[in-house]
């Protein structure tokens, strides 16, 4: 059980640096062509990828409490 739990914190902190360092590219991008150089796309940008890690690790970390149904048909 422990040994899960640390995977699932390992999996959690890449995917969520993954997805920040993405949100920040993009912004950056996003300011530099569209909007004159300004940084609020950098903060918004990163931001999401923030959010979006962190709602992956609750999804992934409250998994075992969801129930998955399955319908097997007879033939």
């Amino acid at each position: 059980m422990a040994e899960d739990h640390g995977r699932k914190w390992d999996r959690c902190l890449a995917d969520t640096v993954v997805k920040t360092a993405t949100g920040l590219g993009v912004g950056i991008v996003f300011s530099v062509i569209l909007f004159k150089r300004r940084t609020w796309p950098l903060w918004f940008g990163s931001g999401l990828g923030l959010g979006m890690g962190y709602n992956n690790c609750q999804h992934d970390f409250r998994s075992p409490y969801l129930v998955h149904g399955h319908i097997v048909k007879d033939q």
